[in-house]
C-alpha cells in the first residue's frame, strides 16, 4: 500500500516512520509512506497557504489551490487511492473503518489546519475522519493514529498472522486481561484456569472477562452490539 500525506509539517512524521512496526513494514515493502509539504504547491513566492475567511471571523483558512494542486499531482501516481481529510467534523475512527481502509488501493491523507479548510477542497475528498470529540492543532497527530491503526492490519506486517484477531474491538468488545510469567508475583497470582491447560475453559473465561470489562469501561459498545443483533 502507498500512503501519501499532505501536511504543513512533514518533519512530524519522522518518528512514526523510523521506529517500530511502521519502520519494519516499510523495510519489508508492505507499505510506502510519503510526505508532501502543502507549501510546495502554493502559487505564490512566499509559499503562503492560508488566508482570512470570507464573511469575517477569527483565525485563518487553508486555501483550496495548494491542496487541490497537491492532490492532482499525487493522484497521477496513485489514481485509485482514497482521499481522506483528517478533521474533527469527520466520522469517528474505529476498527471497522481501519479494516476497510487497510483493503484500499492506497490512501492520501490531508492534514487540516487553522480554523478549517476551504470548502471547495471537499469536492476532492472521499471521506472525513476524526479520532475524537476534541480539537487538535492540526491533522498530523490524527493522521499518525490512522496510519498506525491501518498499517498493522496489512497482511504480513505483524509477526503472527493471528496477532490482530483477538484484540479489542475485533468482535465489538474490549480485549480480555492478559498474563505472562511469573505465575505468582509477590502474592499476585495468575487465575488458575489460565495455567490449567484446559483450552475450552480458557476460551470461556476470556469471553466472560471481555464482556465484563466492556460493561465496566465502555457500556456504549454493549448497547451498540445489542442494537446490531436486534
Amino acid at each position: 500500500m502507498n500512503i501519501d500525506i499532505l501536511t504543513l509539517f512533514p518533519g512530524m512524521f519522522k518518528a512514526l516512520t523510523s521506529e517500530s512496526i511502521i519502520e519494519r513494514a516499510q523495510r519489508f515493502a508492505k507499505v510506502k509512506i510519503r510526505t508532501h509539504n502543502i507549501r510546495d504547491f502554493a502559487a505564490n513566492k512566499h509559499h503562503k497557504v492560508d488566508d482570512k475567511p470570507f464573511g469575517g471571523g477569527p483565525g485563518m483558512v487553508l486555501q483550496c489551490q495548494p491542496v487541490i494542486d497537491a492532490l492532482s499531482s499525487i493522484k497521477r501516481l496513485s489514481p485509485r487511492a482514497k482521499v481522506i481529510l483528517m478533521s474533527p467534523k469527520g466520522k469517528m475512527l474505529n476498527h471497522s473503518i481501519c479494516l476497510s481502509l487497510s483493503k484500499a488501493a492506497g490512501l492520501i491523507l490531508v492534514c487540516g489546519h487553522y480554523e478549517g479548510v476551504d470548502e471547495r477542497i471537499m469536492d476532492f475528498i472521499d471521506q472525513e475522519i476524526s479520532i475524537g470529540d476534541y480539537v487538535l492543532t492540526g491533522g498530523e497527530l490524527p493522521a499518525m493514529v490512522l496510519i498506525d491503526s491501518v498499517v498493522r492490519l496489512l497482511p504480513g506486517v505483524l509477526g503472527h498472522e493471528k496477532s490482530n484477531i483477538d484484540e479489542s474491538f475485533t468482535d465489538g468488545l474490549l480485549e480480555y486481561p492478559q498474563y505472562t510469567r511469573p505465575a505468582d508475583y509477590r502474592g499476585k497470582k495468575v487465575p488458575e484456569l489460565l495455567i490449567s491447560g484446559n483450552h475450552n475453559l480458557v476460551k470461556s473465561w476470556r469471553k466472560k472477562e471481555s464482556v465484563l470489562k466492556t460493561i465496566d469501561q465502555r457500556p456504549d459498545l454493549i448497547k451498540h452490539i445489542s442494537q446490531l443483533e436486534a
